[in-house]
């Protein structure tokens, strides 16, 4: 929606820049840890000039740069869901034994409260691969409810496609009552597909695969925008840099990039 009259919400304007979302924006506004126009700003209805000059406090920027992100290689039968009876969530994997990286930034505050990372574009118990787990609210959205950042798969089917069958996954619009973006899809080889997806509906791949006639028998996410898989191994966890999801963030919103 425009701005009608040159002003918006501060929590608005801070989301807009890409430091974190818009409720976390209000949390620190209750904090008492945003300036506007060097106030501090307690009202969070409060709308004020969309070029005021907007600053954190340090205390509002130190909790800014220790919200971590990690990359897990989540095995088969651990769930990026909430948990139900006896089910193993995502989180349990990242402990400092399953860290590639115990001597980054960020690790330590990990460890300490690893429930608090969140799964960005949750992944089916029955596959594997690449997880993205934030405490960032706004990679979180971006990931799940944006088209900004694809993500690729590799598939093992139970038999080998034809030509004919992996251009009609590739032209697919539609599974049952739900209306998909169009998915790049290449045989890599034999029984053996690629899938780049901009969206991710529940089983999406599984059944895209079933509506053509052919069963998936392993599905392995190897990346999710420029995070890739790489030769992390499975139920291990690495960090990822503050620096690179704030600018993938920043990109989700609309902004250029960061020079350098």
């Amino acid at each position: 929606m425009a701005v009608q009259d040159g002003k918006e919400r501060v929590a608005k304007l801070i989301a807009q820049k890409g430091w974190c979302s818009r409720r976390e924006a209000e949390r620190l506004i209750g904090a008492g840890q945003v300036l506007v126009n060097g106030q501090v700003m307690m009202n969070l209805g409060e709308r004020v000039p969309v070029d005021a000059d907007i600053k954190l406090k340090d205390r509002g920027q130190r909790h800014l740069a220790d919200l971590v992100t990690v990359i897990l290689n989540k095995p088969i039968g651990i769930v990026s869901t909430q948990p139900e009876g006896e089910q193993i969530p995502a989180w349990k994997q990242l402990t400092i034994e399953n860290c590639d990286t115990p001597d980054a930034e960020g690790v330590h505050e990990v460890l300490k409260q690893p429930w608090t990372c969140a799964v960005c574009g949750r992944l089916d118990q029955n596959s594997r691969g690449l997880l993205l787990m934030s405490q960032d609210g706004k990679l979180a959205r971006l990931v799940t409810g944006g088209q900004t950042l694809s993500k690729r798969y590799e598939v093992t089917t139970d038999r080998d496609p034809t030509r004919a069958e992996v251009a009609a996954l590739g032209n697919l619009r539609r599974l049952d009552a739900d209306m998909i973006l169009p998915m790049q899809v290449k045989r890599i080889a034999a029984s053996k597909l690629t899938f780049v997806l901009r969206e991710g509906k529940k089983h999406q791949i599984r059944r895209a695969c079933e509506s053509i006639g052919l069963r998936v028998e392993d599905l392995l996410r190897v990346q999710v925008g420029p995070w890739e898989l790489g030769d992390l191994a499975e139920g291990r966890w690495r960090m990822v840099p503050r620096a690179d999801v704030i600018e993938q963030v920043k990109r989700g919103a609309g902004e250029p990039p960061s020079a350098g």
